[in-house]
């Protein structure tokens, strides 16, 4: 489960039900992972989905694709010196001690 899985969770939770078609179950899957899509500034666009039966196994990728990526109206390049620089101030840093650490790895918990 990733950041996103908090409001992948709430679609779920509020639109299964018992007895769901596929074609209705494929839908809430979408609408669950769109919804952590949606609500993750670090994840994708793409939508894939697997749907796993007795005797079969089916990956649809991709299932669909929210935020599709714009395409550039004009080229964005500016020459140096475009921008005019208002002040300019320099705060010199001091550093008043340093200390490395070697750190033991730690292992992720993967008993829940």
């Amino acid at each position: 489960m990733g950041s996103g899985s908090l409001a992948a969770m709430s679609v779920l939770e509020s639109q299964w039900h018992p007895d769901m078609e596929e074609e209705e179950a494929k839908q809430l899957v979408r609408n669950a992972i769109i919804a952590g899509i949606f609500n993750d500034l670090g994840s994708g666009s793409s939508c894939d989905i697997c749907v796993i039966k007795k005797n079969s196994i089916e990956y649809i990728r991709p299932y669909d694709v929210a935020n599709i990526k714009g395409v550039k109206q004009g080229i964005y390049k500016f020459r140096r010196g475009a921008t005019a620089v208002l002040s300019h101030r320099v705060i010199p840093l001091e550093i008043e001690s340093e200390e490395v650490r070697r750190l033991e790895q730690e292992c992720m918990d993967t008993s829940t």
